[in-house]
């Protein structure tokens, strides 16, 4: 198949600041793709690089675009190196956009309806802000309909963290799901005491709510150590930057992990290769987002619905990050 290839670079201001334990994120770029097949029906795509968690960076994938010519085919797609993961999924993705798989686009698709919403079932995850901020920011959530909150930890000092988080358990619902994000930001004494406090509140009956688990507790070099973690805790660990790519995922698979492994799609990879190694291996997965728009977000609902096992929520509820975004991309892509 051939397919005209258009591309157009944008930025997308957050509303507040994004604070991890990787820093302060206030300004998400990313690269918007629309090919047109042979029969002019459009598929549409996304490239959302994070360099600082295992893709490639917003520059190389804009040399990559630049690079390709105005007609490429499907081997041009499904031969894009492994070190431009993202650039894999945006160009992947459009291409089963436009084949009519997901049951969107059109002939000559001008109307952009990728922004109708999602009609998953699956139960979403809302991302809290940092610190004492998330104390008030559930109840919105909660009364938008999430269950399942993320909290970043990790961010400020342990004893504080501990403070805040011995109110959140008391604070929010019993039937909520908390998972504590620490992006790999916790040295391994402090994620002994994070998942003592779990596993001990919970022994002495005084854990209210469920911490579904802790997420990359250690810096990704520390596999070892989150292994030894995960056999020695009830409450359970996730890994997150240490599978960012596909590459790294089958490693630490084919070095004994059979924990939870938090997978974004719109920076791992190749879909294809993606679905294939879930089918084979039946990992326990959570599908996440990275703050990408309405176009990335719809491909990777589409393979979390697909790949999910074990309902577990999906991380995208993060539209609190973002102002408005129907107006801004609709007039991104007309722009194409």
């Amino acid at each position: 198949m051939r397919y005209q290839f258009k591309f157009r670079p944008y930025q997308r201001r957050f509303g507040r600041t994004l604070t991890t334990n990787h820093g302060n994120w206030d300004i998400r770029e990313g690269i918007i793709l629309r090919l047109t097949d042979e029969t002019l029906r459009v598929g549409w795509g996304e490239i959302a690089p994070i360099s600082w968690f295992g893709s490639e960076t917003l520059e190389q994938a804009l040399d990559f675009c630049r690079q390709l010519p105005e007609e490429i085919t499907d081997n041009t797609i499904f031969s894009i190196p492994d070190d431009l993961p993202t650039c894999q999924f945006g160009f992947e993705s459009a291409c089963e956009w436009g084949s009519g798989k997901w049951g969107v686009g059109s002939k000559g698709d001008k109307e952009n309806n990728f922004l109708t919403p999602n009609s998953s079932l699956l139960p979403y995850s809302g991302l809290l802000p940092a610190g004492e901020a998330a104390l008030n920011q559930w109840e919105t959530l909660w009364q938008q309909g999430y269950r399942t909150f993320k909290w970043k930890i990790g961010v400020d000092a342990i004893a504080h963290e501990l403070e805040i988080f011995e109110l959140m358990i008391h604070t929010l619902p019993a039937s909520t799901k908390l998972r504590l994000d620490a992006n790999g930001g916790l040295t391994y004494e402090e994620a002994n005491l994070w998942l003592w406090t779990c596993d001990n509140l919970k022994a002495n009956g005084e854990l209210p709510l469920e911490i579904e688990f802790i997420e990359q507790p250690l810096p990704i070099e520390q596999f070892q150590g989150m292994l030894e973690l995960s056999m020695s805790y009830e409450t359970a660990i996730a890994l997150d930057e240490s599978v960012a790519t596909l590459g790294q995922l089958a490693a630490c698979y084919q070095q004994g992990w059979r924990g939870i492994f938090v997978i974004k799609p719109g920076i791992v990879g190749s879909p294809s290769r993606l679905r294939k190694f879930c089918h084979q291996h039946e990992i326990d997965a959570v599908f996440s987002s990275v703050f990408e728009t309405a176009i990335a977000r719809l491909a990777a609902l589409q393979l979390a619905a697909e790949l999910s096992r074990n309902n577990r929520a999906v991380g995208f509820g993060i539209d609190h990050f973002f102002e408005q975004e129907e107006t801004w991309l609709q007039s991104l892509c007309k722009e194409l």
